[in-house]
């Protein structure tokens, strides 16, 4: 089935380049699917107090990152955005009570460029990103998620972008050990999130902070878990592993897909 939503572990910037299992997965990505109208990506670099569209015909690619080698910096990603589909989602959003703002400045992180330009390296398909809620938590990314879910019958998908776990000072200490930490509680973590995602349990992932083991552990702060729940919402139907890997001892690149649901019955 066509997914109505995705969510991809993006991890560092440098798998553009470097060979990894994650890379290679992302590269074959767009082959599993029918090729979408438009993206909208929800990644864990971007978050506003209202929920916030980009709005320009040509987005730019945005290095939000530093310390990496100089052709990191020279790479672009010159998708088409779509201010239709801007307006569209607001639209949506708007009738659950959601006002949003459109920002015709701001272009694509990189937690939304790297990986769809890995999958979809051809830059052809336009791309909007909305941002995260800033202070609210997975049940208002749940929320948001769901007004979303009538653009899966527009042939739009959603696409979020972040990691089942997200601890950079455990990953760079493990590197720095040679891989001699413990990570353990990262896959326990995963474990379990990966379990309520399948298992469609709205309850468990709204609270997650004290449902899962070592949650605070796997998530320092929640930006890179949110993008999560905002594609369940939006996709609402069965899920499906697509990938799995653990990179950096404890960075989860785990990718999901979410069937869609009847738009009219929500």
């Amino acid at each position: 089935m066509q997914p109505a939503s995705l969510f991809l572990g993006h991890g560092s910037p440098m798998t553009l380049f470097e060979p990894s299992p994650t890379r290679a997965f992302l590269t074959t990505l767009a082959g599993r699917f029918a090729r979408p109208d438009a993206i909208l990506v929800v990644s864990a670099h971007w978050q506003a107090a209202r929920p916030s569209l980009t709005a320009a015909a040509f987005p730019a690619t945005i290095h939000d990152f530093e310390g990496f080698p100089a052709e990191l910096y020279r790479a672009t990603y010159p998708a088409p955005g779509s201010p239709a589909l801007a307006r569209r989602v607001a639209d949506l959003l708007a009738r659950q009570g959601l006002a949003a703002d459109l920002d015709h400045a701001r272009g694509l992180d990189h937690g939304a460029w790297i990986p769809l330009g890995l999958a979809w390296p051809a830059a052809k398909v336009p791309v909007v990103q909305l941002s995260l809620l800033a202070g609210k938590n997975a049940s208002a990314h749940m929320a948001l998620g769901r007004a979303l879910r009538p653009l899966a019958r527009e042939n739009v998908l959603v696409v979020g972008s972040g990691n089942l776990t997200h601890n950079l000072g455990e990953a760079i200490a493990w590197m720095r050990s040679g891989g001699r930490g413990d990570a353990a509680w990262a896959s326990e973590f995963a474990g379990a999130m990966g379990q309520a995602v399948l298992g469609g349990d709205d309850k468990a992932l709204a609270e997650w902070e004290t449902a899962m083991p070592h949650a605070r552990r796997a998530h320092p702060t929640s930006e890179h878990l949110l993008p999560l729940h905002v594609v369940h919402g939006a996709g609402g139907g069965a899920a499906r592993l697509l990938f799995d890997a653990m990179e950096m001892g404890s960075l989860s690149m785990a990718a999901y897909a979410f069937d869609p649901v009847d738009a009219a019955a929500v």
